[in-house]
């Protein structure tokens, strides 16, 4: 180990969606210096990153650590998990579709021992964000999608929704609000609106970034040993160094690596680390449980030849049904997409037409639970995630999906949208019973990259809580997690601007808890 050590007021492991945000909003203070530990490179001039359209080919590439699922029994085994590794993390490779999440949202979070995260709450952070969230422009309307958008309301009853977050909505179709800038297409990113006009300006001496640095463990101290001072750290040099907090430690590493980093130092089920010969410094039951996902299905038609090519990502519009009218919110929503989306039916044996479009039937309150856990003291070795698709009591997600594609069926049959459409490539019109819906549903499932709540926040009461509602990790000092991790139950809308406003509460709670000058450490803010 280096005896090369860096001190900060503050260290945020993950330059990420909720990262990016916290340190932004500290450094604003020029006395206090934060220093930010990313595993991947900057964003700064990568076209295929910050153009939004290019997002597909970003999936399993060298900025993804793709991590596999582990066997599954009802579902699909194959589904690999994309998580960015470049600055804005997730918000760098996604298709920063922007969705506030509904008010019954946040009550269900309350609900469950998130005190003070309700909706009224909450909708300040939302007005707060930097991000330049629009609607969908005109120009990027491809003619098949308001087809779509026209066809759902003629064939289903729903309401045409211009502007998913102007008002809370239980049904409807529309247009999506995306997170970019569409006189150029480039992505508005968390660290596009947060990190980028520091980087360029360099008005922000006090912030210290350190890309291409791996976090592998965090450093203990205390008489008691439960207080986290910093993280061991290997930079891309391979170089070993230790990067301390004098005041806190705020772990972003998404869903994945924030439970991962938790287990590799030595917090997490007790019983499990000892398995694997890892020493127990806190034993916190919770650490990995608790893993949510937005499992979605898919349904391909081909096309009466090409369509056009004018989008924004190839993803822009989408529909939200309520079936059950007793539920808070959604219970179905579909992704309207205008590429035959086929990566998994082509394992089955479907074959990809050379032109045709696909709706994703996608599950908004999943009753499924996983769990992601370590199979190996090795910090190099991916954790397992287990998901547990489809292995809810009542079968809830599974005949959500079979619905779903019903439904989906439905809008194909009927206009405008029928007229673009020559034939059902999958599942196939003679596949048509529950039974053989289900299986074939839950065979080409995917996801759509939204892990959650492997850290989840809670009451005091509550055994599997990691966090409590001051995102402090419980039983530990001078460490909070703040990212998607701290979800206790999945958001019914895509969970990124969710992310983004836990990143500007979380920096609130950081600023409320700032030391008095007399009360500070004295220790000098270190240089990268």
């Amino acid at each position: 180990m280096s005896s090369d050590v860096h001190t900060y007021d503050y260290v945020v492991i993950g330059g990420g969606t909720a990262g990016s945000v916290i340190a932004s909003r500290l450094v604003e203070d020029p006395d206090t210096t934060v220093a930010v530990i990313e595993g991947g490179p900057s964003d700064i001039d990568r076209e295929d990153v910050l153009t939004l359209r290019r997002w597909l080919g970003l999936l399993g590439g060298d900025l993804d650590y793709d991590y596999p699922t582990t066997e599954q029994p009802r579902g699909n085994s194959h589904i690999r998990h994309s998580r960015a590794r470049v600055l804005g993390g997730c918000s760098s490779h996604n298709t920063l579709i922007s969705f506030k999440p509904l008010p019954s949202d946040w009550e269900e979070w309350e609900a469950a021992g998130a005190t003070g995260w309700n909706a009224i709450a909450m909708e300040p952070y939302y007005h707060r964000l930097r991000n330049n969230i629009v609607p969908v422009d005109e120009k990027d309307r491809n003619a098949i999608a308001r087809d779509f958008v026209e066809t759902a309301q003629a064939a289903l009853g729903v309401p045409r929704v211009e502007g998913f977050n102007r008002a809370p909505f239980h049904e409807g179709v529309g247009f999506f609000d995306l997170a970019y800038h569409p006189e150029n297409n480039k992505r508005s990113s968390a660290s596009v609106a947060y990190l980028h006009p520091h980087m360029e300006a360099g008005d922000r001496p006090n912030l210290h970034l350190w890309l291409e640095t791996w976090a592998y463990r965090l450093e203990f101290a205390g008489d008691d040993g439960k207080r986290v001072t910093g993280v061991h750290v290997r930079t891309k040099d391979g170089e070993e160094k230790l990067v301390r907090a004098d005041r806190e430690v705020i772990v972003c590493a998404g869903a994945v690596d924030t439970p991962r980093l938790l287990l590799l130092s030595g917090v997490g089920p007790a019983d499990d680390l000892e398995r694997l010969g890892i020493p127990v410094v806190h034993d916190l039951p919770g650490v990995g449980e608790n893993l949510l996902d937005h499992p979605e299905s898919v349904i391909v038609w081909e096309t009466n030849g090409p369509i056009p090519d004018n989008s924004a990502m190839d993803s822009d519009a989408g529909l939200f049904v309520r079936r059950d009218p007793n539920s808070p919110g959604p219970d179905l929503m579909f992704h309207f997409y205008q590429i035959p989306f086929t990566d998994n039916p082509e394992r089955l044996g479907y074959e990809k037409p050379a032109h045709g479009v696909s709706m994703t039937p996608n599950i908004p309150k999943p009753r499924s639970r996983g769990r992601l856990y370590l199979t190996s003291a090795d910090p190099s070795v991916k954790p397992a995630l287990d998901f547990r698709y489809f292995t809810d009591e009542e079968d809830y997600d599974a005949r959500t999906l079979v619905d779903g594609i019903r439904m989906a069926r439905k809008i194909a049959e009927t206009a405008p949208l029928n007229s673009w459409l020559k034939r059902e490539v999958c599942p196939g019109p003679e596949i048509t019973s529950d039974e053989e819906l289900s299986e074939y549903a839950r065979k080409v499932a995917h996801t759509v990259y939204h892990p959650a709540g492997t850290c989840r926040m809670g009451a005091a009461d509550d055994e599997l809580a990691v966090v409590d509602p001051s995102l402090r990790v419980r039983g530990l000092d001078g460490i909070r997690v703040a990212d998607a991790s701290v979800f206790p139950t999945m958001t019914a809308v895509n969970p990124m601007i969710g992310v983004l406003m836990v990143g500007e509460k979380a920096a609130d709670l950081l600023r409320d808890d700032k030391p008095r000058p007399e009360a500070a450490a004295t220790t000098p803010g270190g240089a990268a």
